[in-house]
């Protein structure tokens, strides 16, 4: 109980020694503020970026491979697109094909878009919207939200019948206040009605088609609309993995089987289509993600430095100061432990003031959030900033402390 009461004490005296120099305590924080700042900031808007990426790329699907003409080229020096210009695009009959033959998938669809086209009801329009056409069980792969109204049934798309899902854009601005279920839109020369509107995503960082301006069909209403092939928007086939297949090893390896079979290809020939997975565009994501953490904390790293030497000169400068002082207590039987947490204490104090200074600053950084960008201060970079900072000054106190809790009584008595 009585070191608890003298390492109280100790806190007490730092406090105190704080208060009487504050000109040189805000001057020594700035350091410290500036580094946690840094650090912390770029940890926050990294995180910002992280969650709005991914927002934005959560249209892919997860466990979610994709059959097409093109492969996807990230962070590559040189895509070699004259490799596959001449390469066909995938079609209904391999979509059939593979939903029949499949074994490692859970749901198989075909799907296509053409976007820059335009919606009208009555003498309300809305442009540029991207109008889609997919199978039945596209539902199963992507998931889509409905708010109101219904998705479509196994006969809608074996017929093609003129019916369709609207994003909330399209219902907010060509509805208006009316209930869009049932009503008839226009879409290019089609007619079609609409049995469902789907929730709110809002925008994304990345400009990724938003379900909020989509017109989803049957894949065969697209069709009829819109030339195949190479005038026509390309179909893609969407495969979802089981959850045990680990990758989608197994699926990726029966699908280049069977398309390769599908295709007449011999056994020595290049694979004349592409398969596609949501995680290679994630993976690519979060090394760039990771290499702007790294460049944060390096950046962040520099203020620190001269924040710690900051402090531990100020630090210095105190043993000095307050040398006569510390004669005077050690004289009177304080321990050399007291000496060093009073010191040890004032060093941590200033570190900690000047990282929740760093971290006001990071929350001011919320002013400038978007719908897709929000920008928020965690809990987790909170902590992250109080334990560097902490850290920090326990490292730059610790030489001063220890060099006080070390000096002669008698000495330090005498000297001015």
């Amino acid at each position: 109980m009585k070191t608890l009461n003298q390492v109280l004490e100790s806190l007490f005296f730092a406090i105190g020694a704080l208060r009487e120099n504050l000109l040189r305590t805000t001057l020594s924080l700035l350091g410290i503020t500036v580094g946690i700042f840094a650090i912390i900031g770029v940890l926050t808007l990294v995180d910002a970026l992280d969650r709005s990426i991914k927002e934005s790329v959560s249209f892919l699907g997860d466990k979610v491979m994709y059959v097409e003409k093109w492969p996807w080229g990230f962070g590559e020096a040189e895509y070699p697109w004259w490799k596959y210009m001449k390469r066909p695009v995938v079609d209904q009959d391999e979509y059939e094909f593979l939903a029949k033959n499949l074994t490692q998938a859970t749901a198989v669809s075909i799907f296509a878009v053409r976007g820059n086209l335009t919606a009208q009801y009555k003498s309300n329009s809305i442009k540029p919207i991207f109008l889609q056409g997919c199978s039945y069980s596209h539902n199963s792969v992507s998931e889509m939200k409905i708010e109101a109204g219904r998705y479509f049934s196994v006969q809608e798309v074996d017929k093609a019948s003129p019916v369709a899902l609207i994003g909330a854009n399209l219902a907010e601005q060509l509805f208006e206040n009316e209930s869009p279920i049932g009503k008839f839109i226009r879409v290019k020369s089609m007619k079609l009605q609409v049995i469902g509107v789907m929730k709110k995503e809002g925008d994304n960082l990345l400009g990724a088609p938003s379900a909020d301006r989509m017109c989803i069909v049957p894949f065969g209403t697209l069709r009829k609309a819109f030339a195949s092939g190479r005038r026509g928007p390309a179909p893609r086939i969407a495969l979802r993995g089981e959850e045990a297949d680990m990758g989608m090893v197994e699926l990726e390896a029966e699908v280049r089987g069977l398309m390769r079979a599908k295709r007449g290809l011999k056994p020595l020939a290049e694979d004349n289509f592409a398969i596609n997975r949501s995680e290679a565009l994630i993976d690519f994501l979060n090394t760039l993600i990771n290499s702007l953490t790294i460049a944060g904390w390096f950046i962040g790293s520099f203020s620190m430095l001269v924040g710690g030497f900051g402090i531990a000169n100020i630090m210095f400068v105190s043993v000095k100061e307050r040398t006569n002082l510390i004669g005077i207590q050690k004289s009177l039987g304080a321990k050399n432990y007291f000496i060093l947490c009073q010191f040890l204490f004032e060093a941590v104090l200033l570190s900690i003031i000047g990282g929740l200074g760093g971290l006001i600053l990071v929350s001011i950084l919320g002013v400038f959030s978007t719908e897709s960008f929000e920008i928020t201060l965690t809990s987790k970079n909170i902590i992250i900033g109080l334990t560097v900072s902490s850290i920090l000054g326990i490292l730059a106190g610790m030489i001063p402390a220890y060099s006080a809790s070390r000096l002669d009584p008698v000495i330090a008595i005498r000297s001015k």
